[in-house]
């Protein structure tokens, strides 16, 4: 009883594999791997985090420990996604004059500038709770 087989698809299915799960299993082992030869540029899944839902207050503080001695005022408790936080901000930094960033869910905004971030924060709707010193 000899068979003869077209292609590799053919005798890959007469052991019971499937070409085309060994790939996919073989891509989703590596996640490391940025190119192959075999199908290009391999593009990584996006990594969708989770929003950490709010208290309804929005927790104001100032921070100097492990910048040097510069104060920040870092903004938590929000509950809001990355596209929203960094609008938002854009808006404070804007309105206080300072650089800053997101970080997480965290906003930073250089500078001791507490009252005017306060002001901003229950303009867009949130209640705001100073906390520390």
């Amino acid at each position: 009883m000899t068979k003869t087989f077209s292609n590799l698809s053919d005798l890959a299915s007469a052991f019971g594999k499937n070409i085309n799960e060994a790939k996919t299993k073989h891509n989703n082992a590596d996640q490391s791997l940025v190119y192959s030869t075999a199908e290009g540029k391999i593009t990584q899944p996006k990594n969708i985090t989770a929003v950490t839902p709010s208290d309804g207050y929005a927790k104001v503080r100032r921070e100097t420990k492990g910048r040097k001695g510069k104060g920040v005022v870092t903004i938590t408790g929000l509950g809001l996604d990355d596209k929203a936080l960094k609008e938002l901000a854009k808006k404070l930094k804007k309105t206080c004059g300072t650089g800053g960033s997101v970080v997480g869910e965290v906003i930073e905004v250089q500078g001791d500038k507490r009252e005017e971030i306060k002001s901003v924060l229950e303009k867009s709707g949130f209640k705001v709770k100073f906390v520390g010193g």
